[in-house]
Formats: C-alpha cells, sequence, structure tokens
C-alpha cells in the first residue's frame, strides 16, 4: 500500500489560520479519498508560515470494481419513462435484463463501475480540495482564477511504494505538482526533491525548518525557560501566544531583551498586554517581586552575531511602544487622584451603550440602583456596592483601556485605589465583569457579587426589553455568556435570590423610559411596591388601586409588558440552567420536573431540588415509584376525562376492602406528614426520600387491586387515593415530567 505526502507550499499563511488549514487540508482529502473507494491506515496534518503538508500512510492501490443492479420501469411503462431510465443509469436499450415480480415483468440495468488508481482519485481530490478550500480570506493573484490565502507556489504530490515513488500530476491554474519543495526563506533559499515524508521531514529540518507546530512550540518554551531561569526569573505562561509565535518562525531563536529601567515601575499587565499585543512578545517576570523585568522574543533566523542587532532593534520598537503606555498611565493616575473617577464617569454621558438603551452613563445609573437592591440578598454594603456599581466602569473613558480595551476593569482597580476608594469597590471594578465563560473564576466578595449580578441582569433585561433577543446561533450581545454568569454567581456563591424580583424591577425601569405616559415617579413607585410584594403583578395592582380615577395609561402599558418579557427572561435562564447543568451530570428532564415546581426563580433552589431528585431517581426504588407514580396518574387522568369530574379528594380509608389499599391509605399519611415539612424546610433530600418509601405500597396496591371495580363507591374512592399519590408526589417535583 503506498503512502501519500502533500505539500501546498506559498506566501507566509497567518499564524491565526494555520491550525485550522491544516486540519481542513486533512479532512477534505480523506473525506474525498474515503468517497471514491480508497481507505487508508492513518493520516497527520502539519503547518508552517509558508507550508501545509498532508502525510497519509496505508492508502489503497485501487478503489474497488462495483456492480451494481438498478431496478427500472415495468416493461410495459410508456417509452418516455424507460427512456429516462436509460439515461440515469447510463445503459443502453440491448443492456437491460427482464425479471417476472408481482406486479408484472421490470427492467433491471446492471451498471458495471471499474475501480480507479489512487493516483487518479489523488490528483481529482486534491485539485477539488485546493479550489475549493475554505480560508478566512483569500486572494487572487496574477491573471488565473485560482483563490488562496497568499500566493500559492507549489504543489508536491507523491506517492510511496516499497519499489520508488511516483509524482501524482496535476496542473492548478498553471502551477503544475512535482516533488520539489524549498527549505527556509533566509537560511536555506534552495529548492530540493524528496521521495516520501520520512525523507521530506529530514531535508526540512536539515534545511531549518521544523515541520511540526507542537515541536517548534515546545522548543520556543523550553528555551525561554531556560533562559530566564539562568537569570533567576520566570517566564509568564501564555499558551495562546506561544501557539500563535510559533506559527509565525519556521526555524525558532529564543533571544531574551531587558527592559528599559524607566518602564519597570508600570503594573505588570500593562507591560504583558504592550509586549503581547504589538510585539508578540512574552514577558518575563521575577519572582520575588512580581514585576515584569524582561521579555523574550523569538526570531525566524539564527545571525553571525547571536542576535543581537535583532535585540537591538525590537529594544528600540519596545521602548517607543512603552513610553506610551507610560504617558497614558502617569495622566489616567493624575486624573484620578486629582479628580476622582467621577470626572470619567461623566464623560460617559456622551458614549453611547445602545441607541434605545441610552448613555454607558445612563447605564452606570441603573447598575448601581440594582446593586443597592442586591446587596442585602448577597451579604453586602448598600452603600458599597452602589459606590462599587457607580465608579466600576469608570476607566472606559480612560487612555489606558482606549489603548487597550482588554484592561477594562482591571484598571479600573489601580485607579480606584489611586483615588483613595475603599479596597472593596476596587476589586468589583476589576471583577465585575466576571465570570466571561465556563471557565473564568467567579467572583466572591460580596461586593463584587452584587455589582457583577447588577450589570449582568441589567443587560439581559434591558435587550429583553427592546426585541434583541438571541436567535439561533447569532447572539451580538453576549446574552447567552451574561446569563451563563448569572447562574454561576449565584450558584457558586450558594446564594438563594429570587430572580424574578430584580427581573421586574429592572424591566421597569427600561420600560420607564421606552413607554410615554410612565414618569420617573411611576418607576420609583413600583419599584417599591415590587421589593415589597416581591412580584410585579402584585405592585402594579396595588399602585393601580392607590391611584384610583388617576390616569394610568403607562402603568397599564407596563401591565401588558413587563410580565411576559419577564416570564420569557426566566425561561432564558432555565435553558442555560439545563446546558449548564448537563455538563454536570443532572438529566435534562428531572430539571424540567423541577422547573415547574413554585420558586424555579430561586436557581439555587432549583438545583438542589434536581440533584436530590436525580439522586433518588438512580436508586431502584426511585425508578420504580416514578413507574407507579405514572401508572396512577394515567389511570386517574382517563377516568376523570371519561366521568367529566375531577377526583381530587373524598379518599376514606374506611371503605378501603383489600389490605393492601389499607397500607396505602398509611403510607400516604406517613409521606405526607414527612414530605410537607421537608418542602417548608427546603430538606430535599429527606422529601424525596420519603416519596421514595411509597414504593413498595404503590406496587402493592397495584397488584392486588382493581381501581376500577364494579362497585362505584370503591372506584371512586380508589381513584381519589390515586388522586392522593399524585398530589403527594407533586409536592417534591412534576414526575409527569421525566421520561421513561
Amino acid at each position: 500500500m503506498p503512502d501519500l505526502l502533500i505539500e501546498l507550499f506559498s506566501e507566509e499563511i497567518p499564524a491565526r489560520m494555520q491550525a485550522k488549514a491544516a486540519d481542513d487540508l486533512k479532512s477534505r482529502m480523506t473525506n474525498g479519498l474515503v468517497e471514491a473507494g480508497l481507505t487508508y491506515a492513518g493520516a497527520v496534518a502539519y503547518a508552517t508560515p509558508r507550508r501545509l503538508a498532508l502525510r497519509v500512510d496505508g492508502l489503497t492501490d485501487r478503489s474497488p470494481d462495483i456492480k451494481e443492479e438498478r431496478k427500472g420501469p415495468r416493461v410495459d411503462a410508456p417509452e418516455k419513462a424507460i427512456e429516462g431510465f436509460l439515461r440515469g443509469a447510463g445503459v443502453r436499450r440491448d443492456d437491460l435484463i427482464e425479471r417476472d415480480e408481482k406486479k408484472g415483468r421490470v427492467f433491471y440495468a446492471v451498471i458495471e463501475k471499474p475501480g480507479r488508481s489512487a493516483e487518479e482519485i489523488v490528483a481529482e481530490v486534491l485539485e477539488d480540495t485546493i479550489r475549493n478550500f475554505p480560508w478566512p480570506k483569500s486572494m487572487r493573484w496574477g491573471a488565473g482564477s485560482l483563490r488562496w490565502v497568499r500566493p500559492l507556489h507549489r504543489i508536491l504530490c507523491v506517492l510511496t511504494r516499497e519499489d520508488g515513488s511516483d509524482v501524482v500530476r496535476l496542473d492548478v491554474d498553471g502551477i503544475k505538482s512535482g516533488r520539489t519543495t524549498e527549505g527556509h526563506r533566509f537560511m536555506a533559499p534552495g529548492a530540493f526533491d524528496v521521495t516520501g515524508f520520512d525523507e521530506y521531514e529530514a531535508k526540512l529540518k536539515r534545511a531549518h525548518v521544523v515541520l511540526d507546530a507542537g515541536e517548534r512550540a515546545e522548543a520556543i518554551w523550553q528555551d525561554a525557560t531556560n533562559q530566564a531561569f539562568a537569570s533567576g526569573l520566570e517566564v509568564v505562561e501564555d499558551r495562546g501566544l506561544l501557539a500563535e509565535v510559533a506559527g509565525l518562525v519556521e526555524w525558532p531563536v529564543v533571544l531574551m531583551g531587558a527592559i528599559g529601567s524607566e518602564f519597570l515601575d508600570l503594573p505588570p499587565e500593562v507591560l504583558q498586554t504592550s509586549m503581547k499585543e504589538h510585539q508578540k512578545f512574552f514577558s518575563v517576570r521575577n519572582p520575588k517581586s512580581g514585576r515584569i523585568e524582561r521579555f523574550v522574543t523569538v526570531a525566524n533566523r539564527e545571525t553571525a552575531d547571536h542576535g543581537a542587532t535583532i535585540l537591538a532593534g525590537n529594544q528600540k520598537v519596545l521602548s517607543a511602544r512603552l513610553a506610551d503606555a507610560k504617558f497614558f498611565w502617569e495622566n489616567d493616575l493624575r486624573v484620578a487622584k486629582e479628580q476622582g473617577l467621577t470626572a470619567w464617569t461623566d464623560s460617559l454621558s456622551n458614549v453611547t451603550f445602545h441607541n434605545k438603551l441610552g448613555s454607558q452613563r445612563d447605564r452606570i445609573g441603573r447598575i448601581a440602583a440594582l446593586a443597592r437592591e442586591l446587596a442585602p440578598v448577597v451579604g453586602a454594603d448598600a452603600e458599597l456596592a452602589e459606590q462599587a456599581a457607580t465608579v466600576a466602569k469608570a476607566d472606559l473613558a480612560s487612555e489606558m483601556v482606549y489603548e487597550f480595551p482588554e484592561l477594562q476593569g482591571l484598571m479600573g482597580r489601580y485607579y480606584s485605589d489611586a483615588a483613595g476608594l475603599p479596597s472593596e469597590v476596587g476589586v468589583a471594578c476589576q471583577e465585575h465583569y466576571s465570570p466571561l465563560g465556563p471557565s473564568d473564576d467567579v467572583p466572591s466578595a460580596p461586593v463584587s457579587v452584587a455589582v457583577a449580578l447588577a450589570d449582568k441582569i441589567d443587560t439581559l433585561t434591558g435587550f429583553w426589553a427592546i426585541e434583541e433577543k438571541p436567535t439561533g446561533s447569532k447572539d451580538p450581545f453576549a446574552l447567552r455568556r451574561a446569563a451563563l454568569g448569572v447562574i454561576r454567581l449565584v450558584l457558586e456563591n450558594g446564594l438563594q435570590v429570587s430572580l424574578d424580583r430584580f427581573i421586574d424591577v429592572q424591566l421597569v425601569r427600561h420600560k420607564g423610559h421606552l413607554i410615554d405616559g410612565v414618569s420617573d415617579d411611576d418607576v420609583t413607585d413600583l419599584i417599591s411596591e415590587i421589593a415589597e410584594h416581591g412580584v410585579f403583578g402584585a405592585a402594579y395592582r396595588t399602585l393601580k388601586a392607590r391611584r384610583n380615577g388617576e390616569k394610568t395609561d403607562g402603568l397599564d402599558a407596563m401591565q401588558n409588558e413587563v410580565p411576559d418579557k419577564s416570564v420569557d427572561l426566566l425561561s432564558f435562564f432555565h435553558d442555560r440552567l439545563k446546558v449548564y447543568l448537563r455538563d454536570q451530570g443532572i438529566r435534562h428532564d428531572v430539571i424540567d420536573a423541577c422547573i415547574e415546581m413554585d420558586g424555579n426563580d430561586d436557581l439555587a433552589l432549583l438545583v438542589k431540588r434536581a440533584k436530590a431528585l436525580q439522586a433518588v431517581l438512580e436508586t431502584e426504588d426511585g425508578e420504580n415509584l416514578v413507574q407507579g407514580f405514572k401508572r396512577a396518574n394515567n389511570i386517574l387522568s382517563q377516568a376523570e376525562e371519561k366521568d367529566g369530574v375531577e377526583y381530587s379528594f373524598g379518599a376514606d380509608p374506611k371503605f378501603a376492602e383489600d389490605p393492601a389499599e389499607t397500607a396505602l391509605f398509611d403510607a400516604l399519611a406517613k409521606a405526607e406528614a414527612k414530605i410537607a415539612p421537608a418542602m417548608k424546610a427546603q430538606d430535599f433530600e429527606t422529601a424525596m426520600a420519603a416519596m421514595a418509601d411509597l414504593r413498595g405500597p404503590v406496587d402493592a396496591f397495584f397488584e392486588a387491586v382493581q381501581v376500577n371495580a364494579d362497585k362505584d363507591l370503591l372506584r371512586r374512592n380508589r381513584l381519589n387515593l390515586l388522586s392522593t399519590i399524585r398530589k403527594t408526589c407533586l409536592q417534591v417535583a412534576d414526575l409527569t415530567r421525566i421520561e421513561g
């Protein structure tokens, strides 16, 4: 079986595209080969700045011969139908055979397709792959129609067998395939031929090209850490930067340089960000002081002066970059110390957050108000929470964050400390954006939690208020991420928060500016009533009654919109919670069963109930009880539909005729005595265990008793007993939602 080697040699491929391009080359080639009838033992793709390469081992020599029988129309079918079948099958009338079937004699065509050579198939698949390669961005050059990420120079395509190797011939817009490639652009610019992968990889290395990106990354990291260690320093780990730099060089040469002493007092994050974003440098830190003191750069060639000239040029450019950063830092510090952070927050009134949701300054006001209301629930000081929310986004107007947006929040902490604000405020400035993703750290400081929750809830309610919700895979405002952030803040801090109340409050704040006829007093009064009643509906009715006779068109419009949006947003939280819990092994039907219960806006309570229910369902008693419950519910539902009545009361043990029936009455009474107080105390484990204990009596009842008895009194009593089973179990969770 031959081995296949492909190399597509071009001008420099952007580092961010290389890994995906290598995967695309592998998948498109191997899928195409398999679809054409070839099989293979293994395939590996590689990428360097100037080449994509693919190695396919154990490829079959030919595709198999295929013999296919295709059924056609009846012999007496119209002539046009027969002609159409002949064209589709690619055969002549004389080639057809006839067979007797139940509905008469039918034409069959026997189609034989001889196998094709590996060379023919590889050439066909490779040309299609090159012409239709899915680059994020591509270009045309010269007079041809071929599009590639950068001008394509060579196509190497070789099949290697035990007795030698052959070039797979193809021509793509004048670029003919061959067995020739090139080494390093500067250190080994000559071309050379290869006969197979082993020779290809070895000759490339001799020509100063490391083919494997992982090997390049490992070499960079080892050399960088060794040089830093020799100076008593350590390299700040950054796997993303390491992968990017490995994609910028074919022959990595690691050089370590010094940072000018005038820049060493800049915050380490500023130095690290500036060097990474502008220069692709690694930061080298003093482990004792935590200061960034040096940098590591990676050159793409060896030089006679061992990189001295390269290092000097990089240090010169870096100094210019850091001089800008130092100017921004010193200027921002002066503003923070002399004017305070409110100078920046006031200027944010000129920065639009969204054309329907106002400015960033408007948003800060809403977040601060909500943070104050959330503070008691999360154990934070209300004054500090409001103060932190007021200045948390101030750094958005600073020069440093304008230059480096990724430092927002972090710079807010530095500026808060410089302005002399409480430490809790500074921490909240840094942490209120978190968590940004499923693996990001979750704030735990109470003030930070209050501000982070307020920020995310305001974002979600705002976009719900203006009907800008995620649709399908589109989520331009990262609302799914915001909802997951709320979920993680609540669950990982063990908070019992009734989200419904705070969703209503913030929807009122948003709608107060969107609905005509709603005054600031209306908004204030509604929020006060929600705080007292807990939900919007009761607050609206109370305020409406208090203003009896007054014109309340704005309040009525609010009543028509806020409840529906609140329910819809809570449902969105539940959907994200299902995804979050699914990754933790909680079944979606278990979550659905708990969502149907009262208090489903308390996510911590909901999760606690779901975990207890799943634990019970994983036992034999729990699983069998669900079947017994469903049987009882089905019989009861059918009887209620047939009789047109609801059997929801009146079950009396004195009418029991069978010992199993009497035992079930006793078991239900004991279960109720345990379940009701346990549910009130939110002791779901006890409640679930008491429910599971019903498994035996319920099973025995159905084995011994006929529910639809001939005696009408006995039948009604037993149906009401089934209603008691349903009512008792539904206190714990909606078991009708459990699958299976």
